[in-house]
């Protein structure tokens, strides 16, 4: 069976996972399927009013967003594929319904030789480092750090003052028959900066693979 990108990263503690979500994270290339989830975020979007403008530029590339509010519907759908690069890699697009406004949020994490980068926006400009594990209880904990920007020819490593770190957690509700997740993106001096946590139930959909045209970036990025 082909590994996901979660698998290759986690390698025998992909086991320790709750196996819900071993289901989850096992999306690969060769599933023929992708995920479907739909849910509410009972907390999105920015808590730091200073950072909010800056924010709303980046809703324009699909990677964060201004907004900030409580019971907000949202769906995501998962494709794993294989970049034009040939790295394994899962696509991810998360639609998400604000009061006066729907966002998008979209990513591609990829296997690079032997860690995940996960490449985030419309024109995949920002990367991070993305760190996984499994806790005690078997959820999923993920750490993005290491934030850099490609701007032309130019790979610039954003210092650890100007940048953050998003923690992501995400677990099976047995009680609730459906998942759970919260992310935080932290920034030292300012706190947190964007905020999501919610519910959702997912199922996987049947379709002949590969990563449909309306879902693929603007652009692909080789770099790491």
């Amino acid at each position: 069976m082909t590994p996901s990108v979660y698998q290759r990263a986690l390698g025998a503690e992909f086991g320790r996972l709750q196996p819900e979500l071993q289901e989850y994270f096992s999306l690969n290339e060769g599933s023929h399927a992708f995920g479907l989830g739909c849910g509410v975020f009972t907390v999105a979007g920015s808590p730091a009013p200073l950072v909010r403008p800056f924010f709303a530029l980046a809703a324009k590339e699909n990677s964060f967003f201004p907004e900030y509010e409580n019971d907000v519907e949202f769906t995501v759908r998962n494709w794993a594929h294989s970049d034009p690069y040939g790295r394994p890699s899962l696509t991810a697009r998360r639609d998400i319904s604000f009061s006066s406004v729907s966002r998008v949020f979209e990513d591609t994490t990829s296997w690079a030789g032997d860690s995940l980068v996960d490449y985030l926006g419309r024109h995949r400009r920002m990367a991070t480092a993305l760190t996984c594990e499994v806790t005690t209880d078997g959820h999923m904990r993920m750490i993005s750090s290491a934030t850099r920007l490609f701007a032309g020819r130019l790979r610039l490593r954003l210092p650890d003052v100007v940048g953050a770190q998003a923690y992501m957690e995400q677990w099976w509700d047995g009680a609730e028959n459906r998942f759970r997740i919260k992310t935080n993106v932290l920034h030292r001096q300012l706190g947190p900066v964007l905020v999501y946590a919610g519910w959702f139930t997912y199922d996987l959909v049947a379709y002949d693979g590969g990563l449909p045209a309306d879902v693929a970036p603007a652009r692909w990025e080789p770099r790491t």
